[in-house]
């Protein structure tokens, strides 16, 4: 897993939006955050800088800061609303997708609300240790491009 530069964040590679809102995730990051086939995920907004999202299991959020959002919406961590409906919290766009071997699908519409579009690439970031970062923009994604050394994830 590169690092980009020193004392920055280390990547996991480019996994690129699919036409049907489909999105990988890197192997090497299902086994660092303990993500499990058929697990239900939460997407939380991603930085102001980077954009995109953060993925997370249901479990570490509710032991986060975050756990406000799912106190206020006990729905989304239920998953009691449909697969991929945005749920927002202080304008904030929150939901929650299964991952399906090392896929997650994400309708066309809620990625719009991340600022993501249908074939975008997306940074895979490692995070804070609470979520995984799928970045669209920002100085990590610029020096990113930098690399050809970094898989890209189909």
């Amino acid at each position: 897993m590169p690092q980009l530069v020193k004392g920055g964040k280390h990547v996991f590679g480019w996994s690129r939006v699919g036409a049907e809102g489909q999105i990988v995730i890197p192997p090497d990051a299902l086994e660092e955050y303990h993500f499990k086939n058929l697990e239900k995920l939460i997407l939380i907004p991603g930085s102001r800088t980077s954009g995109g999202f953060g993925l997370v299991s249901r479990k570490s959020v509710s032991q986060s800061p975050l756990s406000v959002v799912l106190d206020v919406h006990p729905e989304l961590v239920e998953c009691r609303i449909p697969e991929g409906d945005i749920i927002e919290y202080r304008k904030k766009p929150y939901c929650w997708v299964k991952l399906n071997r090392t896929i997650i699908r994400i309708p066309s519409e809620t990625l719009k609300k991340f600022g993501i579009g249908i074939g975008d690439r997306l940074l895979v970031i490692r995070g804070s240790g609470l979520a995984l970062g799928f970045a669209v923009r920002g100085p990590i994604v610029t020096e990113a491009k930098k690399h050809n050394e970094i898989k890209e994830y189909l």
